[in-house]
């Protein structure tokens, strides 16, 4: 059974900017494994992608929380360039031009960045 999951304030990522988050997912057979996501603010709005690039199965940042292209108007792959469109999130240029990045369903609910649709293991308390 999937839940809403709280990754952070909308205040903790300036608007024009991405943020990634490192979490660990239930999948189908109930096994745990690693989910690392990418979340970009634009304004009032937000985006989220798994941190996968669809030419090879790299993380798009090459460095931490490094996601965007010089000009900080697409997501670009730190390995090969390839350059993504930040509402859609399909690759615009490069090797993997015409795939897209896997999309993550958000909520934004009361100033807060959630994640849905999916099952994580969360921290005990």
């Amino acid at each position: 059974m999937s839940e809403t999951y709280v990754l952070c304030r909308v205040d903790d990522i300036p608007s024009r900017k991405a943020r990634g988050f490192q979490l660990l997912r239930v999948d189908d057979e109930g096994e745990h494994r690693p989910w690392g996501i990418i979340v970009v603010r634009w304004g009032r709005q937000v985006v989220g992608y798994v941190n996968r690039c669809p030419h090879n199965g790299v993380h798009l940042d090459w460095e931490r929380n490094q996601f965007l292209d010089p000009d900080g108007t697409r997501l670009m792959c730190g390995k090969h360039g390839a350059l993504f469109d930040l509402g859609t999130g399909l690759c615009v240029d490069g090797p993997c031009q015409g795939a897209g990045l896997e999309p993550v369903a958000l909520s934004v609910e009361d100033g807060d960045i959630c994640v849905t649709g999916v099952t994580l293991v969360e921290e005990a308390p």
